[in-house]
């Protein structure tokens, strides 16, 4: 059985999968995308809440998520 390392581990890859093909991305495009904004932490602490959703609303959230981090950080 996977630790909760592992898991939340699995769920981030699945995640930057998910967004870079939504988005036409190469992976490393994604994997800055997602360095810049925070991502990977937040789903890492979001996991419990996040983790059972599908894979279109996992790729909204993240959306949300990094447009409120730019919006941020150009005020």
């Amino acid at each position: 059985m996977m630790d909760h390392v592992s898991k939340t581990l699995h769920f981030k890859v699945f995640c930057l999968e998910q967004y870079k093909n939504e988005h036409n991305m190469k992976g490393a495009d994604a994997m800055q995308l997602f360095k810049r904004y925070g991502v990977l932490k937040y789903l890492g602490s979001c996991y419990d809440m996040l983790h059972s959703h599908g894979a279109g609303y996992l790729v909204q959230i993240i959306d949300e998520f990094i447009e409120v981090r730019r919006e941020k950080a150009a005020s």
